[in-house]
């Protein structure tokens, strides 16, 4: 069997200057603000960064006073993560591990998962057990932030295709379809340079407000709220993102 799209290093690698431009490296202040907001915790509560990435995230909350557990399975993002943690003088754990198999039982106070860092896996049960294994990560009264492109946000915007140039003239096309019923999106992935290009073929499944605040009431949440935008504007026509609000029982 091929290997998953979301296991394959050479994505990650390739389309980091991307995935975390600097206009996302400079936002990631103000977000970590936001959600710790959202999580209604204060320092030194312990929290759960679930798909850290390279770690800005993370690390912000550092900076905050916050304890903070990232983790993620792509070993070239958490040794970012450890330098940018390092750099900043702030101490975070990192661990290398599957979203659907991470668990630590009551070990976190607020767990966040940002930037679309769900929906990867073949089968809708992953990202149910993904959802319990939050869950159950979670000390009663505890909060899950969650931070995605939702359905309703992509079929405004939806383009089918456009293209970026990255800093090193490289250049990254997009190709995407919409799968019937806009359950997921089938994504082609373009990277050129001057030495040749690489495909990435994958898809992706999408949520809107009310599916997602279904899945996290089906994993024994109690979902607070959907909004628009990490600052808690309303889930509404004008809105950017998907985030959802969950609750421990």
């Amino acid at each position: 069997m091929p290997e998953p799209w979301y296991e394959d290093d050479r994505f990650w690698t390739l389309l980091e200057p991307q995935l975390f431009d600097e206009l996302r490296k400079k936002s990631a202040a103000e977000e970590a603000a936001q959600t710790a907001r959202l999580l209604k915790l204060e320092p030194p509560a312990q929290i759960l960064d679930l798909c850290c990435g390279p770690g800005r995230h993370s690390v912000e909350l550092a900076k905050l006073g916050y304890r903070v557990t990232g983790v993620d399975r792509t070993a070239r993002y958490l040794e970012r993560a450890k330098a940018h943690a390092a750099a900043n003088g702030v101490t975070v754990e990192f661990v290398q591990d599957d979203m659907r198999a991470f668990l630590r039982p009551a070990g976190f106070d607020g767990a966040i998962n940002m930037f679309t860092s769900f929906g990867y896996f073949e089968e809708v049960d992953e990202d149910r057990q993904v959802l319990r294994n939050l869950q159950e990560s979670l000390r009663p009264g505890g909060r899950l932030v969650m931070d995605m492109a939702g359905k309703e946000v992509l079929a405004r915007i939806y383009t089918p295709r456009h293209w970026v140039e990255l800093p090193d003239e490289s250049l990254v096309l997009f190709d995407r379809e919409v799968t019937p019923g806009w359950g997921a999106v089938r994504n082609r992935w373009i990277y050129m340079t001057g030495a040749g290009r690489t495909e990435f073929n994958f898809t992706h499944r999408i949520y809107s407000a009310a599916e997602l605040a279904a899945s996290l009431e089906g994993a024994g949440f109690v979902v607070e709220g959907t909004y628009g935008g990490l600052d808690a504007r309303p889930y509404d026509r004008s809105a950017e993102r998907l985030v959802a609000v969950a609750r421990v029982k």
